[in-house]
């Protein structure tokens, strides 16, 4: 036979933590107390059993006082509470009504279960009662009954003191009490009453008498809404009913919508009677504005009515808090989101006292987290989270353990501060006194004072090391600091704080902008930005360049952003410096330089006229400007067409020229290509070879510009061939502006020798009447293509 092997020695203590039967050491109540409606004079018996580690001690409370035995009160072996006979009110003026809840405990903390609200049965009297009526025969009758009682009685109706017969489908009998009858007849007429009864009583209502007259008409009725739906709030997998009772002849069609225009649905809907709706096991979906619309048949005309239906839901827990276990010194957290309708609000226990934030323990995100910074022996225990909306209450627990191991070193003594600059404090200590052999290293943790806790950040520093310059710190701003010790096993507890301020800092750097005003006049500006830290002003100091003093400083409150300098020289240029202030001394400075020629300049320019001393005198000058521009227009087209026309001429391809023009011989290619330009005067490309006809052509416009026959001589003066190409004439062509004659100052046509070139020709005129004074034309001649622009 197998010997069975012994568990091994690290699942003891595991074992040891599971307790008898494998059960959890946690307190987990596997059933808690419910909501109940008692009897009077009954007893009433509400339940509460837990599971965890042996042995576990349990407690009842009523409104938050503890429970104690009693002779109509008793805690059962199974943790149940027994109450002998439940009363509303007692002799003592006490009551049984109020919330319950039941508590556990044993050696690892405490907790509490959710409140059970335990109300008495009840039936009050009817609030509403059925009134006797008349209707027109073939109409509606409508009797109610309403009556407040726990649990909800129920109501039937009597006819003649009989009960009425379900199976007639004129008949509607709502759940909340209401009795419909259509298509009403002389059958219908009778007495009528309620009853409503539940496990506290049963109740009459007082009886009403229907009486059907006349005989049904065809007279035609509008429609209309008798009643409709009213606001109702209920809680989930409840029962909703929305009465619409409609008259009118024809008969209304009733309908159904949601006013937010989303579907009502099908599932657990029913319509009751003419157009009654009733929804069945109600969830959060269904709360919104229901509108019952009564129709006339084949029309469009119609009646509504609305109701608001609130369908609350009790808490329900999304994210259940986990148990942890966390070694001494660092920081527990634990999470509980819960949801319902209306949103539950979130309350936090320990060991079943309310949990209020303090220096280490921090409450966030609407109650949702918890928080441990630092944690010590002392914070041990469990955990709840209390939800609780108006529609109920749950809770969920979850336990902290806290982790610690023989032989930690002592937390580390004589924390010292002493603040270096804006930005750097030194932090010193000593030595713990106990156990220091292990450490390994020191943690310094850094927040400033104003942060919450786990705002800190933290820095290592080797076990050497009994002092660390902690940098990149916010000038004029309190850190509170404390060291650790750590070992392989684990940290020692914090040290005590200490809490020191960074020096101050002067202000930084201002933006300076200067903007020119006149010509004796600049203005100096900046912005006033956070980014210069805290400053108390400026400081603004001006001079001339290569000046050797300064004029300031103007002092300047923090609020200005601008100044004016005024009375300066305009011929100099300046330096102007501003810089920011405060307690701790002058911030580093900006300078800019300025010129005021610039601005002389355009005065001078722009000098300002007197339009209405010189209205008169502009008035007249028009006419002569418009002349003006008419006669230098005229004498620029002139000057266009006489270098058009003259060009053609080809006043620089007659080789030899005779007393008067004579008729010149076609040139050969090469002879073309050795005299070196053609003009033509035209907008087109040159060609090659030239016909004797269109030459003749040509000096005949020439001499059609020239009717004056220029000299024999002037002209073998004026039209020669050579490399450099000289004035046509010594005595200079005129043109005609309209009455006047200009000479032409110059006519030059030159030429450089090389294979690509260009002539300028340059026709300078004299109009005095215009603003034109000069013409140009750049004419290029490509001698190997032979083109010419």
């Amino acid at each position: 036979m197998a010997r069975r092997r012994p568990a091994p020695r690290c699942l003891l203590p595991l074992l040891l933590l599971l307790g008898d039967f494998g059960h959890s050491s946690e307190l987990t109540f596997t059933m808690e107390p419910s909501d109940v409606v008692a009897v009077e004079d009954h007893p009433l018996k509400l339940q509460c059993q837990v599971e965890g580690l042996e042995p576990i001690s349990k407690s009842w409370r009523k409104n938050g006082v503890l429970l104690s035995d009693s002779q109509h009160v008793s805690l059962l072996a199974n943790g149940s509470l027994y109450i002998r006979r439940f009363q509303k009110l007692r002799g003592d003026g006490s009551s049984d009504e109020g919330e319950y809840d039941c508590t556990a405990q044993n050696r690892l903390g405490l907790v509490v279960s959710r409140k059970a609200k335990v109300q008495v049965a009840t039936l009050w009297p009817f609030h509403v009662q059925p009134q006797s009526m008349v209707v027109e025969e073939g109409g509606v009758a409508r009797f109610q009954c309403q009556i407040h009682g726990l649990p909800e009685p129920l109501i039937i109706w009597l006819k003649n003191r009989r009960p009425l017969e379900p199976d007639d489908d004129r008949f509607t009998l709502l759940p909340t009490g209401v009795l419909q009858i259509t298509q009403v007849g002389e059958a219908d007429s009778g007495i009528y009453h309620c009853v409503a009864a539940n496990t506290a009583n049963t109740r009459h209502s007082q009886e009403a008498s229907l009486t059907v007259q006349g005989s049904h008409t065809n007279v035609y009725k509008e429609p209309a809404i008798l009643v409709g739906p009213e606001n109702l709030t209920l809680t989930v997998h409840q029962t909703a009913v929305l009465e619409c009772m409609a008259t009118g002849n024809p008969r209304p069609i009733v309908s159904w919508s949601r006013l937010d225009g989303r579907p009502i649905g099908v599932e657990g809907i029913q319509v009751l009677g003419t157009g009654n709706l009733m929804i069945s096991d109600l969830s959060v979906q269904h709360s919104g504005i229901y509108v019952c619309a009564a129709n006339k048949p084949g029309t469009r005309v119609r009646r509504t009515a609305q109701g608001r239906l609130v369908v609350q839901a009790p808490a329900k827990f999304v994210q259940y808090p986990q148990s942890i276990s966390r070694p001494v010194g660092t920081t527990a957290i634990f999470n509980c989101l819960a949801q319902g309708e209306p949103i539950p609000q979130l309350t936090w226990l320990k060991n079943g006292e309310i949990l209020a934030p303090s220096g280490h323990i921090k409450l966030k995100n609407n109650n949702n987290t918890l928080t441990i910074n630092g944690i010590s022996p002392e914070d041990e225990a469990i955990y709840q989270c209390i939800a609780e909306n108006d529609a109920g209450s749950t809770q969920a627990s979850a336990r902290l353990t806290v982790l610690w191991a023989e032989g930690l070193p002592g937390p580390p003594r004589d924390v010292k501060t002493t603040a270096l600059s804006a930005t750097a404090i030194q932090v010193s200590w000593s030595k713990p006194l106990q156990n220091t052999r292990d450490v390994i290293g020191y943690v310094l943790h850094i927040r400033k004072t104003a942060d919450p806790v786990e705002m800190e950040y933290q820095e290592a520093v080797s076990k050497s090391t009994l002092q660390q310059v902690v940098t990149d710190l916010e000038a004029s701003t309190s850190y509170t600091f404390h060291i650790k010790a750590y070992t392989s096993r684990g940290a020692s507890k914090p040290s005590e704080t200490a809490i020191t301020n960074t020096l101050g800092e002067v202000p930084a750097v201002p933006a300076l902008f200067i903007k020119v005003l006149n010509s004796t006049a600049i203005q100096a500006a900046w912005e006033s930005s956070i980014k210069l830290g805290q400053h108390e002003g400026f400081k603004l100091y001006y001079r001339r360049i290569h000046g050797a003093h300064f004029t300031g400083p103007v002092l300047l409150p923090r609020n200005v952003t601008s100044y004016n300098i005024t009375h300066l020289d305009p011929m100099i240029a300046y330096e102007v410096k501003l810089l920011a202030f405060n307690c701790h001394g002058d911030g580093n400075s900006t300078a800019r330089f300025v010129t005021l020629r610039d601005a002389t300049e355009r005065s001078v320019l722009n000098t300002p006229c007197d339009c209405l001393k010189e209205e008169h005198s502009s008035k007249t000058s028009t006419t002569g400007i418009i002349i003006g521009t008419h006669i230098g227009v005229t004498c620029i087209i002139f000057c266009v067409l006489f270098l058009v026309f003259g060009y053609r001429g080809r006043l620089l391809m007659c080789k030899h020229v005779e007393d008067g023009l004579a008729t010149p011989q076609a040139p050969s290619r090469a002879q073309r290509h050795s005299q070196g330009l053609v003009l033509n005067g035209g907008v087109g490309r040159a060609r090659e070879e030239f016909t004797a006809n269109r030459k003749m052509a040509d000096i005949n416009e020439l001499e059609r510009l020239f009717p004056a026959s220029l000299p024999n001589e002037h002209q073998r003066k004026g039209i020669t061939q050579s490399n450099d190409i000289s004035p046509i004439s010594e005595e200079q062509p005129s043109l005609t502006c309209q009455n006047s004659v200009f000479p032409l100052d110059e006519f030059v046509v030159t030429q450089e020798p090389r294979a690509t070139f260009e002539t300028v020709v340059q026709c300078s005129l004299d109009c005095p009447e215009s603003n034109a004074k000069q013409l140009s034309f750049t004419v290029t001649k490509d001698n190997s293509s032979g083109t010419a622009e």
